[in-house]
């Protein structure tokens, strides 16, 4: 009787562990929705300039990438191509997404975002001001991103690494992800100081009338703003299960 009943247990036991492990693959099998918020909450009084000059921090439209397989929209070390430059020094990402269309598969999507949180059109993000977009994401899949530095001549932000994981040990990643990111120099078109330069956007007359630099993409690390990223903007993303969580 003992026997039965030990049998009939182990048996109830293999049921539920295998019922509960092919739910734990159903479910990271699964699409997951996860939305991404850019915001600037640099200071609203504006940045100052070596003059005094106040000026504001600002970000512009930019591109997102799912992935799976590695997504080169840069490389350091290597000439800028003309979608990059682009955006780095024009805050425009549609040239950066067309370069895309091509590449275009089941295991990779993108999009551009260039409109702000309550705003009727494109426009870029001064204090205060956010983007979002959403997707839906499967295990094994990454998140690249790219966005100006508004006030510069050819700068622009984008995760440390080619991508940011979307799952971590299976589950859905959520929370500040600013840190992932760091400032770049496309390398394109010289430095002036941010926003002084007669060069960068708010004051030129012609997206391309800054001098040409011949240069590489690199980590733009002599810039004091190099180390401010959490003081300038914040990203954060979060899953589906974590939005409903909130509601």
């Amino acid at each position: 009787m003992k026997s039965k009943l030990f049998l009939s247990l182990m048996a109830s036991a293999l049921l539920s562990l295998f019922t509960a492990s092919s739910f734990a693959q159903d479910k990271m099998g699964k699409d997951v929705k996860f939305t991404v918020r850019v915001e600037n909450i640099s200071d609203a009084n504006g940045q100052t300039a070596s003059d005094g000059t106040k000026w504001p921090f600002a970000l512009s439209p930019g591109l997102w990438v799912l992935h799976q397989r590695e997504v080169r929209l840069f490389r350091e070390g290597v000439v800028a191509n003309g979608g990059l430059e682009e955006l780095a020094e024009s805050g425009n990402p549609a040239v950066l997404a067309q370069t895309l269309e091509s590449r275009q598969h089941d295991v990779m999507h993108h999009g551009v975002f260039n409109t702000p949180a309550g705003a009727n059109g494109p426009a870029p993000i001064g204090p205060g001001g956010a983007y979002e977009f959403s997707f839906t994401a499967k295990p094994g899949m990454r998140l690249s991103l790219v966005t100006m530095f508004g006030q510069s001549n050819d700068w622009f932000y984008a995760p440390k690494r080619q991508g940011i994981d979307l799952f971590v040990n299976g589950k859905p990643l959520s929370g500040d992800i600013t840190n992932d990111f760091m400032l770049f120099d496309a390398g394109t078109e010289k430095d002036e100081e941010p926003g002084l330069g007669a060069n960068q956007g708010p004051r030129q007359k012609d997206p391309n009338q800054g001098e040409a630099e011949n240069g590489k993409v690199h980590p733009a690390k002599s810039s004091t703003f190099f180390s401010k990223n959490g003081q300038l903007f914040r990203i954060t993303i979060t899953p589906q299960n974590a939005m409903a969580m909130h509601q």
